[in-house]
């Protein structure tokens, strides 16, 4: 897949707010709409825009424990480690990861107790070696 420069700025603006018109978009990047049109569209064949979501705002999940959940997997446990992470709907996010852990997840729950309940549905899984949680205090920017 190639990516040009101009078609980076576009994967910016779309991040930034990907419900943003095509006239928006285009009058940002100085482009046509029907430049810009055609680019999303060919983003999206190419399998480079896998798809649109929502992000939530922190004030609708004010109060909610968010952690990053390093995870140790046995040998040859991964493909049903990950199958059971992806069915907690707790877990956001999973990553596969270089270094002493193999997976770092990331859990969002209402309370410190489910978070301790949380680690320890993880930590029973089969395949799982070990777990190590550090709990998000702020977030200084995402993208």
């Amino acid at each position: 897949m190639k990516i040009s420069a101009t078609d980076q700025q576009l994967l910016t603006v779309l991040r930034e707010n990907a419900r943003a018109s095509t006239a928006e978009i285009a009058r940002r990047l100085k482009l046509s709409r029907t430049t810009v049109q055609s680019r999303i569209e060919r983003l999206e064949r190419q399998g480079v825009i896998g798809g649109y979501t929502v992000k939530v705002h922190d004030d609708a999940e004010r109060g909610h424990i968010r952690a990053h959940i390093m995870i140790t997997v046995l040998p040859k446990q991964m493909a049903s480690v990950v199958a059971a992470l992806r069915a907690m709907p707790e877990v956001r996010a999973l990553h596969s990861v270089s270094g002493p852990f193999d997976l770092v997840a990331m859990g969002v729950v209402p309370t410190v107790g489910e978070m301790d309940e949380l680690t320890d549905r993880i930590g029973a899984i089969d395949g799982v070696e070990r777990t190590t949680s550090s709990i998000i205090l702020s977030a200084k920017f995402e993208r």
